[in-house]
C-alpha cells in the first residue's frame, strides 16, 4: 500500500490536479484517518496503526515546505498544486488551521500561481477554524461517496459517529465555492452504480451545488480486493443529468 513518509513529497503527478507538491500532516510511519475506506491507497488502518503517532507541527510543516520549494525553484521544476492529502485526514491534525496560513503566504512567495488543494472527507467541516481553513485555499476537495449513512458505513466506514445529513449542512456554508469528490466503484448494493442511489446522490449534489465535481474511480491497490473499477464512459453516463443541468464534472476513469 502507498504510504508517505515525509512532510513534503513530491512533486508526483496527479490525474485531477497536474503536477502535485504533497503535504501529508499525518504521521511519516502510519496511518490516521476517522475513515477507513475500502478502496483507501494507504491501506486499512489497522495496518497503519503506531504505538506513539507523532504528527507534524506548523514550525515543522513551515520548514520543510520553504527547503522543498526553495529546491524546487533552484531547479525550475514546475508545480500545479501544493496539495495537503498524505497518510490519513488532514484536517485532524490539531495546527491544521494555522498551517493552511503558513503555507498559503509561502505559496504567494515562491510559486504564487500554484492553487492549494486539500483533500478531506468532510467530517470535520462542523469546526469553524477548519471550515474557515478549507475556505481560504484554492480547492477544498470534500468528499460523498454514497447516498445515504447505510452506504457511508459500507464504503467509508467512519470511526465515529456519522450522519451524512449533517455533512450536506456543513457544505452549505461554503456556498458552493467547494470542489465535491466522489469515488465511482462496485461493492454491493449501496454503491453509486444502482439506480436508486444515484438518484439520491444527485439530488444531494443538486443541495449542496459545488463548483466542480471530481468523479473518479479505482486507480490503485485496494485494501478490499472485492471491488471493481467503472471505466470512464460508464461514470460519464451516470452524470449525465448533472452535466445536462450545467455542472462542472471532472471524470477520471
Amino acid at each position: 500500500m502507498l504510504r508517505f513518509n515525509d512532510i513534503v513529497f513530491g512533486p508526483i503527478h496527479s490525474r485531477r490536479l497536474g503536477s502535485s507538491l504533497g503535504i501529508n500532516l499525518l504521521p511519516g510511519d502510519g496511518k490516521l484517518c476517522n475513515f477507513d475506506c475500502i478502496y483507501c491507497e494507504c491501506g486499512w488502518n489497522r495496518d497503519g496503526r503506531t504505538s506513539r503517532p507523532v504528527l507534524p507541527t506548523a514550525d515543522d510543516v513551515q520548514n520543510a515546505l520553504e527547503s522543498e520549494l526553495k529546491r524546487l525553484s533552484a531547479s525550475g521544476t514546475g508545480v500545479d498544486s501544493i496539495t495537503f492529502s498524505g497518510n490519513g485526514e488532514p484536517t485532524l491534525n490539531p495546527e491544521f488551521a494555522e498551517i493552511v496560513e503558513r503555507v498559503l503566504k509561502l505559496r504567494n512567495i515562491y510559486i504564487p500561481l500554484a492553487k492549494v488543494s486539500v483533500f478531506s472527507n468532510a467530517t470535520m467541516i462542523g469546526d469553524a477554524a477548519i471550515r474557515e481553513a478549507l475556505r481560504k485555499v484554492d480547492n477544498p476537495i470534500l468528499k460523498i461517496d454514497a447516498c445515504s449513512d447505510r452506504g457511508v458505513f459500507a464504503v467509508n466506514r467512519p470511526s465515529v459517529g456519522y450522519s451524512l445529513d449533517e455533512v450536506v449542512r456543513n457544505m452549505k456554508y461554503f456556498e458552493g465555492d467547494f470542489v465535491l469528490q466522489t469515488m465511482f466503484l462496485r461493492y454491493g448494493e449501496t454503491d453509486l452504480t444502482h439506480s436508486e442511489c444515484l438518484g439520491k446522490w444527485m439530488d444531494l449534489v443538486r443541495e449542496v451545488r459545488p463548483r466542480e465535481i471530481m468523479a473518479y474511480t479505482i486507480d490503485r491497490e485496494t485494501p478490499d480486493k472485492n471491488l471493481s473499477k467503472c471505466t470512464a464512459a460508464e461514470i460519464e453516463k451516470y452524470v449525465e443529468p448533472l452535466r445536462r443541468e450545467g455542472f462542472n464534472i471532472q471524470i477520471r476513469g
